[in-house]
């Protein structure tokens, strides 16, 4: 319908050219009689925006919003140079006709741009009983300085909440916690539906972002943080697999900067989390204190609900999980001794790197005795393969061959990409970005299915958790 909507406001504008060009008396095409037309050809487009709100696939969200404050503007340009002109009796220039279409017809296609990168995504249907509530905090970490800046900042981690609805009249200390960090230049929606499929199911989530490191976030004073580009630039040329510009060592050197930053950020919230929910003050779980601890920033409005979140969350289960990069952390986050499960979408476990010797990275040998599940893509399973037949030390295969309680699975047909949300919100991105030919929808929705399951069996004591080698 975005196209249908395009071509039909191209039309206009060429239709409305044709017809100036039609007229032959110079009293029909005056400056005062083209501006008039011009308003009401711009008002004309207006309106067809607004009717075709009423047909699928066209709305004013932020797909068509851009759109529509375009049009809104023209139609208000249009009235001004109306009434400027409106006694001025001088023959419209051809040129300047041909020229107004023009660019009527480039601020129209840029303005849709939106409409066909992204999709009206609104999540995917859940399993479980809850209607699910969100809300946001941002945590101050006053023994780290900002690094990305040079203001003498405290580094900031934003947190994104994920909860029943009903928190209130559930019982304390009863929801399991898992805390989820995005991937390389992601950002905390990436994951939304399995957040959401979580909470629905009685589990409170945290998702994080890292400044920096994320797509974008705010920070406490309200100001758009926007991903690094030299960490991005490095992103990119690693993520890489067929590159040889940069060597294991020069590769090590990057990522465990990387890795130290995100660990910390997500060792920090864990500790903050316990901290705020009483935690560590020598009570139960649950018991939480009466006023959050000065580096929470938050919208005062959401006090009580905040205090609610963490007052229904048991401590005693936490778990882990991320995408990529955030996989990755969430891996070596979860040797902690209060970590009970831990997953990881498609990740490298790069923080199980500990150096570089003889051109081959050096792994923590110390055994994974957390419970964890891989889920990766096929291109990534292939990679496995390859490291195991030509005896390649890979930390992915090393922690699984050294848990305790160690599974994994790939599905087929996948790319990076569709352990995300992003294939649905937005396929023309997550196919630049790694995408396979399975459907996006069924990949996903089996992915949180087998999310959920796991956490259910290791957060939740239900059963023992199974599941195939590939789907």
């Amino acid at each position: 319908m975005a196209l249908f909507l395009l071509l039909v406001l191209i039309i206009i504008e060429i239709g409305f050219a044709v017809y100036g060009f039609s007229l032959k008396a110079p009293e029909q095409n005056s400056k005062k009689i083209w501006n008039m037309k011009r308003f009401v050809v711009n008002g004309v487009e207006m309106m067809v925006y607004l009717i075709m709100l009423f047909l699928p696939e066209i709305d004013f969200s932020f797909r068509f919003k851009g759109l529509a404050i375009m049009l809104v503007v023209r139609v208000l340009i249009a009235g001004v140079f109306f009434l400027i002109n409106r006694k001025n009796t001088k023959e419209k220039k051809k040129i300047m006709m041909v020229l107004s279409a023009v660019f009527g017809i480039f601020f129209i296609g840029t303005s849709i741009i939106p409409a066909f990168i992204f999709t009206g995504y609104s999540g995917r249907e859940l399993t479980g009983p809850y209607k699910v509530a969100q809300c946001t905090a941002i945590l101050t970490d006053e023994s780290r300085m900002e690094t990305f800046e040079n203001d003498g900042s405290f580094r900031e981690v934003p947190m994104h909440f994920y909860y029943p609805e009903n928190i209130n009249e559930l019982p304390k200390d009863s929801l399991p916690l898992v805390i989820f960090s995005h991937g390389a230049f992601g950002y905390y929606q990436s994951n939304a539906s399995t957040y959401m499929e979580l909470a629905s199911n009685g589990y409170v989530v945290v998702s994080l972002d890292h400044p920096y490191h994320s797509f974008f976030t705010k920070d406490t004073s309200g100001k758009m943080i926007t991903v690094n580009p030299e960490f991005f630039q490095n992103a990119l040329t690693i993520g890489n697999s067929e590159t040889e510009e940069v060597s294991e060592s020069d590769v090590y050197e990057i990522t465990s900067k990387w890795m130290e930053l995100r660990e910390a950020d997500m060792n920090f919230v864990i500790d903050e989390l316990e901290k705020a929910g009483g935690f560590k003050y020598g009570g139960s779980a649950g018991e939480t204190q009466k006023n959050l601890p000065s580096n929470w920033y938050f919208d005062s409005k959401y006090k009580d609900t905040i205090l609610s979140v963490l007052d229904g969350i048991n401590y005693d289960k936490i778990g882990l999980m991320g995408h990529s990069l955030g996989g990755a952390t969430a891996v070596t986050v979860g040797r902690r001794e209060d970590v009970s499960a831990v997953i990881d979408l498609d990740g490298s476990m790069l923080g199980e790197e500990t150096g570089v010797k003889d051109g081959m990275a050096e792994l923590n040998e110390e055994p994974y005795e957390t419970p964890i599940l891989s889920v990766i893509s096929e291109i990534h399973h292939e990679d496995e393969v390859w490291a195991k037949e030509t005896g390649y030390l890979y930390s992915n295969n090393y922690v699984l061959e050294h848990a305790s309680e160690g599974y994994e699975t790939y599905f087929k047909n996948t790319g990076h990409m569709n352990f995300t949300d992003l294939p649905l919100f937005s396929p023309v991105l997550a196919a630049n970005l790694g995408t396979g030919s399975v459907d996006a929808g069924e990949c996903i929705d089996q992915v949180n299915a087998i999310v959920l399951r796991f956490f259910d069996c290791y957060l939740k004591d239900a059963g023992k958790f199974a599941v195939q080698s590939s789907y």
